[in-house]
């Protein structure tokens, strides 16, 4: 017995992806994109400041870097404070030393209620991207869409307040999405999303609300995933950034300007015996005459100066 020919039919299929949320297209056949300077590689360092709350749902999973224990998990629990405690204020000298402009990634309840952290990042004049409510709010395929519109007001609403202007950027708990968060975020007026790792460029993103840019913030090389979750050194961390800055750059000489976002995690790379780490990473990135540092908002504006007409 053969099968139906409806069966084969399939709207989607053609050249390209089975969605129209972005176009298909080769990172080496774009045009090429200009840095400010005559820069190579622009270069993003995301600092996530985030909450883990001891009585954590867990919905519909448990966060990675949650807690692991039983109720209550104080051994983890401290260890995700002492990163807003302590790691930070190092993360932030270590910043200042090499001139570098983080871009901070922070829970909206975390704002809030640590309003002395808000205020020192608010007078360094930090880009803050809006890091959900907590990390146990997730936005997760088959939530209902009014509880998630809800999550993603509130944690907006917050933070725009406590920072006195728009946020234009947005890094999801756990880099988890429905389907419908990309449309919430661009329907309450946010920019960019960091959440996909897809490309080493911004990239825009189609939604029902209007455009969004997606800016792929690694996970290959992020502090926690190298070394909390490969469990490699502290120093093979610095090679792999740096190796990875050297690709980028050589492979932007053909081609056009590249981007690299760089993944901190304080409770982590804030660490006394691992912030002389982060250090060296600023310093080799600072010394360099081809890399850009600068911040989320400011590669996103220099992006879309240049592409939009291409659109």
């Amino acid at each position: 017995m053969s099968l139906d020919d409806r069966y084969f039919e399939y709207p989607w299929r053609r050249h390209g992806y089975d969605h129209d949320r972005y176009d298909w297209t080769m990172l080496a056949d774009r045009p090429p994109v200009t840095w400010p300077g005559g820069k190579r590689l622009a270069v993003w360092v995301n600092l996530s400041l985030e909450f883990y709350p001891l009585n954590q749902r867990g919905e519909p999973f448990k966060v990675p870097n949650g807690m692991k224990m039983p109720y209550p998990d104080l051994r983890h629990f401290t260890l995700r404070d002492y990163g807003n405690r302590v790691g930070v204020f190092r993360c932030l000298k270590a910043f200042d030393r090499y001139g570098v402009r983080p871009t901070v990634a922070i829970n909206s309840q975390l704002a809030r209620d640590t309003p002395y952290l808000t205020r020192r990042l608010l007078e360094r004049d930090t880009e803050l991207l809006c890091h959900g409510w907590n990390m146990d709010h997730l936005h997760y395929g088959g939530q209902d869409p009014r509880e998630e519109r809800e999550q993603v007001k509130r944690s907006l609403d917050t933070l725009n307040q406590l920072a006195g202007r728009p946020v234009r950027g947005w890094l999801s708990p756990a880099r988890n999405q429905s389907w419908h968060t990309p449309d919430l975020l661009a329907e309450h007026g946010v920019e960019y999303c960091a959440d996909w790792v897809n490309d080493d460029m911004p990239y825009p993103f189609r939604t029902d609300h209007g455009p969004l840019t997606m800016m792929p913030l690694s996970t290959e090389i992020e502090d926690q995933f190298v070394i909390g979750q490969n469990l490699h050194s502290e120093d093979s961390w610095v090679e792999q950034v740096q190796d990875a800055a050297d690709f980028l750059a050589g492979e932007a000489a053909g081609q056009g300007g590249r981007m690299l976002g760089l993944s901190l995690h304080p409770w982590l790379i804030g660490q006394p015996h691992r912030i002389a780490c982060l250090e060296a990473v600023l310093e080799q990135l600072s010394r360099r005459d081809d890399v850009w540092l600068a911040t989320a908002g400011e590669i996103l504006d220099a992006f879309n100066t240049q592409t939009r007409s291409e659109r």
